[in-house]
């Protein structure tokens, strides 16, 4: 099987080793520890806080493992300055309606909507990625076309 390469920012290096290191040091060692005490309760085959542990034990030990595979298996993406690519910030206006709104171009594993972190596969990040400053591109969407203005790129 080829191996996955996940192109990271260093940002998104940090955050997954943060992540990795809460799993390790707190989540782990709070489950084993809600395993002993469920087992002290006696009989396992009825009991729902082992098997609730048990249940979150197997999330953290998958989590963890992704997690590493990913570190072990990273690219760190160099981040241009004058054009749109992934771990730049990007301000774009839309055009239909003059708003403007400010994104970080990050890869698939970076991607969080509520932070305006957004995916170089995305619509709007595919088609913004490789143009300047003051590029008007056509974003192609499953809602339909429309068109977006790049202000400035950090």
């Amino acid at each position: 099987m080829e191996k996955k390469i996940f192109e990271l920012t260093e940002e998104g290096l940090a955050a997954i080793n943060a992540e990795l290191d809460k799993l390790r040091n707190e989540d782990r060692p709070r489950i084993i520890q809600a395993l002993k005490d469920a087992r002290a309760q006696g009989d396992l085959s009825e009991n729902a806080d082992y098997d609730a542990a048990r249940a979150e034990q197997a999330t953290c030990e998958g989590r963890i493992q992704e997690l590493e595979y990913m570190v072990d298996n990273h690219k760190i993406i160099k981040v241009a300055k004058d054009e749109v690519g992934m771990g730049t910030t990007v301000v774009i206006k839309y055009i239909d309606d003059n708003d403007e709104e400010e994104y970080k171009i990050v890869g698939p594993t970076e991607v969080d909507v509520n932070e305006n972190k957004i995916s170089t596969s995305s619509p709007i990040g595919a088609a913004i990625s490789g143009h300047k400053k003051g590029d008007t591109v056509e974003v192609e969407s499953p809602n339909g076309s429309y068109k977006v203005k790049i202000v400035s790129i950090k």
